[in-house]
């Protein structure tokens, strides 16, 4: 067989036990009929018990040590060269960050129960829908933090993503050219591989500059999928007391009520200078079957990608075949020994 090649030759050193024990085997065989002449005389052994020539006893040695060695080189797995597959290379194809806004505007609850608890339903189911990527999370308000650095470990992101409340990050205010600088910089050096950031905030930009902030996206090969809660023309932000129920307008500090206001063309242009997409998703449920298919597939298409490789041909399934076979021969052999040592005794019990 031409171009024939073993996967595993170390397995070669599996002769050396086979012949030992075939050498022992043959040694215990001989030996017990050497001890039986001592006592018993020729003629007696003859009407006592009738045993296997000399030929049958080599014959059935050589059957039980030819299936060690078909086993030997089984476990070596002899190959040919084979045809080529195509096969998908690993699902791991992007990197994904969630950027969320944690403001104290995110408690309104004009998308129930709240804003923030719908957001992070959305982001939980989001995640599962995407399994396979890596995904990392930072919280912001008035300055960011990385909650979870990127990860294939879903449920340690969504341990941290349960917790994640107002109070994750201590500065007030909705920066969120700050909130790009710590994804950018939590997205590491680059792995060969897409980058999205998600973007989920409801309110206006506090003098952050994010227009310079995206250029350091651009740069790092990011795209940006926005997702916008919240009204454009402004909406009050109504809080719950989790005590008594009572619900209260939120107010600054010089007790003017707070409108929060979704500035839809900044997030418009965040994501359009990445090459991503803005997602108003207003003060409804975020629709995630169309943003995954619509919007997150086809920016990490481009990672799947199809390997070709050379398939070999196993050949150690004939020399198992072989060894049962040759395991079969020499059982055989030892039966047809026994059936004609009983074969015998009846004879002579007969006679």
């Amino acid at each position: 067989m031409d171009g024939i090649v073993f996967a595993d030759p170390h397995w070669v050193h599996g002769v050396w036990p086979a012949l030992a024990l075939a050498a022992g085997l043959a040694y215990f065989e001989f030996r017990s009929r050497g001890l039986l002449g001592r006592f018993v005389s020729p003629d007696m052994q003859a009407r006592l018990a009738e045993g296997a020539s000399t030929t049958r006893r080599i014959v059935r040695l050589v059957f039980i040590l030819a299936a060690m060695l078909f086993g030997v080189v089984a476990l070596m797995r002899p190959q040919t060269p084979g045809g080529t597959e195509a096969i998908a290379a690993r699902r791991i194809s992007a990197d994904i960050m969630v950027v969320l806004d944690v403001s104290r505007s995110m408690l309104a609850e004009d998308a129930a129960p709240n804003r923030l608890a719908r957001a992070k339903a959305d982001i939980a189911e989001f995640v599962d829908r995407v399994a396979g990527h890596r995904v990392g999370l930072v919280a912001f308000a008035g300055r960011a933090a990385v909650m979870s650095p990127l990860t294939t470990d879903y449920g340690f992101f969504h341990l941290v993503l349960k917790g994640v409340d107002t109070s994750s990050v201590s500065r007030g205010g909705t920066r969120i050219g700050d909130a790009i600088h710590k994804a950018v910089a939590t997205f590491g050096v680059n792995r060969g591989v897409s980058r999205v950031m998600l973007l989920i905030t409801d309110g206006e930009d506090h003098d952050s500059y994010p227009l310079d902030a995206v250029e350091e996206a651009v740069n790092a090969g990011i795209r940006i999928v926005a997702i916008g809660f919240g009204s454009e023309t402004g909406s009050e932000i109504t809080l719950t007391d989790p005590d008594t129920g009572a619900k209260t307008l939120l107010v600054d500090r010089d007790g003017v009520v707070v409108r929060s206001r979704l500035d839809g063309e900044l997030l418009r242009e965040l994501a359009l200078r990445t090459e991503g997409v803005y997602v108003p998703a207003g003060t409804s449920a975020i629709d995630l079957d169309a943003i995954v298919e619509a919007h997150i597939e086809p920016l990490v298409a481009d990672a799947a990608t199809r390997l070709q490789r050379r398939a070999p041909t196993e050949h150690y399934f004939w020399l198992v075949l072989g060894a049962i076979v040759c395991l079969v021969v020499a059982v055989w052999a030892a039966a047809f020994r026994a059936s004609s040592w009983e074969s015998a005794r009846v004879r002579r019990t007969t006679a």
